[in-house]
């Protein structure tokens, strides 16, 4: 997954501003600071970004049952 992603994923910020943070030099992978967009991460590696731990939020599935002929574009 790239870095970016992990970190927009975790509530921080959007994906740009996520880039802005890497270029930066606040983003700390497994201990060294990253400053290269692009980078790609694995599950077992550790973010930091200003010595807080990022962690990548939890997926929430809304099951909806509609009744037939039922309109929902709003």
């Amino acid at each position: 997954m790239r870095l970016n992603r992990f970190i927009a994923n975790a509530g921080i910020c959007s994906r740009r501003e996520a880039d802005d943070l890497i270029t930066a030099g606040v983003i700390s992978v497994n201990g060294e600071i990253v400053t290269e967009l692009g980078t790609k991460i694995g599950l077992s590696d550790s973010v930091k970004y200003h010595e807080q731990t990022l962690k990548s939020e939890k997926h929430v599935y809304v099951l909806l049952n509609k009744p037939k002929d039922y309109i929902t574009t709003t």
